[in-house]
């Protein structure tokens, strides 16, 4: 364990709306319908949970949700919430020039947009300037070529404003003292999960491999995945460790419980929801 050792914030940096089919994959309707309804339109409630860790003076953000360049039409579309990680930020009396470090664990539109934002001139420019971006070096380059069988979530906007703040990672390491990267592959090629070392014991952020409590399933993953069963398995492997370590997960897209913990159940697991508060 290392000697670096961070309290941590839930920030909850806005809610959207995507379709339910979409975010169960092959999981019928029937099923999934039942864990959270759908509205009208077939979408179901998500949020874009964020965390603060702090240690020290050092301040770190781990995902940035939406942020603010959207259109009325997008908003209506994906039904995204007028709120931001800078809001978020503003209400645990931080501003964006206060971050040290921002890492993500992927760079689809809900978890990097927030990175950046409209100038006056119209131009995107980021909103952490003075923070060093961490990303997996695959995640990176996939971004870059849009390598997605969903051609608007790489939006050049949100990755060409911060190209000379961004530190490649390669698979497993250490970010910071006491943060480490875990490599998630499944959503993305290079989608990574972040473990942080807290006086709880170890919190994971581990991305889009399980978006909300309702996607404990092992089959339950989404259509938007870009490898399927490789994320079914990275899933296996994330909540064996959350089980046997005791993590704490905080997971990026439940509107409801987001902070959870991990317990065997016969072949499975089962989730015990926590309280959203790390100080």
């Amino acid at each position: 364990m290392s000697d670096c050792v961070w309290s941590w914030s839930l920030l909850r940096a806005g809610s959207l709306r995507l379709d339910g089919g979409g975010m169960f994959g092959v999981v019928p309707k029937v099923m999934w319908s039942r864990l959270t309804p759908p509205d009208e339109s077939n979408r179901i409630p998500l949020q874009t949970n964020c965390l603060l860790l702090k240690s020290g003076e050092r301040r770190v953000l781990i995902e940035t949700g939406c942020g603010d360049k959207w259109s009325e039409k997008s908003r209506r579309i994906f039904g995204i919430e007028e709120r931001t990680v800078v809001d978020a930020l503003l209400e645990l009396k931080t501003t964006p020039d206060q971050i040290d470090d921002v890492i993500v664990t992927h760079l689809h539109f809900d978890h990097a947009g927030g990175l950046t934002r409209m100038g006056e001139g119209g131009e995107a420019t980021p909103v952490f300037d003075k923070a060093a971006v961490h990303v997996q070096g695959r995640e990176w380059e996939d971004a870059l070529a849009n390598r997605s069988t969903m051609t608007g979530t790489y939006l050049r906007t949100h990755l060409d404003p911060i190209v000379d703040d961004v530190q490649l990672l390669s698979g497993e390491e250490e970010i910071l003292p006491g943060i480490r990267s875990l490599p998630m592959p499944g959503h993305t090629w290079g989608q990574q999960a972040v473990l942080v070392e807290t006086e709880q014991g170890i919190v994971c952020f581990p991305g889009d491999v399980m978006p909300t409590r309702h996607h404990v399933g092992a089959p339950y993953s989404m259509g938007y995945d870009m490898l399927p069963y490789e994320n079914m398995l990275s899933k296996r492997l994330l909540l064996e460790r959350a089980a046997d370590e005791l993590w704490t997960l905080v997971l990026d897209h439940d509107p409801v419980h987001p902070v959870v913990r991990i317990h065997r159940d016969g072949d499975w697991f089962e989730l015990e929801t926590c309280s959203d508060s790390g100080k």
